[in-house]
């Protein structure tokens, strides 16, 4: 077996885009939008083509992660310039064999190696405290609204990069694309089901969670 992680190239676009929405579909909504996250975010000036990878298995594409700026802005505006990921996605029947972590741990080395000074993400804590990854409550840095969730996380790449660091994590609008198109996006794709499962209750109920961890 080989594996394979490289770049993103604009011949992977489509391809990336129809793993992306497998792996997503009623995962967290009835249907799903990560697929037209992917497909407008490479356009946005936050994008970061140089951390968008895609994952080879003996030269099947299997999966991507994109990044994007972010930054925290404190309480006088000064700004902190940070950087996020998602979405990440590996092909459902290749779910729980180690991809993602594959991909994951080569975007945050690389990430390091580019001198990039930390990483602020959402997700299920679970996923991520492996990689190092602590509720961003440790760093004094909260959501818009003031709170601490569980599922903000953050990740130094350098040596007390977020010790300074304190105020208000704000993910790029690329991240939020307008909806309006999405349904005439996702037409382009075969047609699948949407449903209300389980797991949305639970996703739902995960990024509301507050943060109670004393660090």
């Amino acid at each position: 077996m080989t594996i394979t992680i490289r770049l993103e190239e604009e011949k992977d676009y489509r391809q990336v885009e129809e793993i992306t929405r497998e792996a997503f579909w009623n995962l967290y909504v009835p249907g799903a939008e990560e697929h037209y996250l992917a497909h407008t975010l490479r356009k946005h000036p936050d994008f970061i083509p140089e951390l968008t990878f895609v994952i080879e298995k003996d030269g099947e594409l299997i999966g991507s992660i994109f990044f994007s700026h972010a930054k925290v802005e404190d309480e006088v505006g000064k700004e902190y310039p940070v950087i996020s990921f998602g979405p990440v996605s590996i092909t459902p029947k290749y779910h729980r064999q180690g991809y993602g972590r594959m991909l994951i741990e080569h975007a945050i080395a690389e990430a390091k190696r580019l001198g990039y000074p930390a990483i602020v993400i959402g997700g299920f804590p679970y996923h991520y405290h492996t990689y190092g990854f602590l509720g961003t409550k440790k760093y004094g840095i909260s959501m818009p609204d003031g709170k601490y969730y569980t599922g903000i996380m953050a990740l130094p790449l350098k040596k007390g990069a977020l010790d300074q660091v304190s105020g208000k994590i704000v993910f790029s609008e690329g991240m939020y694309p307008d909806q309006t198109h999405l349904a005439d996006f996702d037409e382009t794709f075969p047609p699948k089901e949407k449903k209300v499962l389980p797991c949305q209750a639970k996703f739902e109920a995960a990024v509301n969670e507050i943060d109670e961890t004393e660090y």
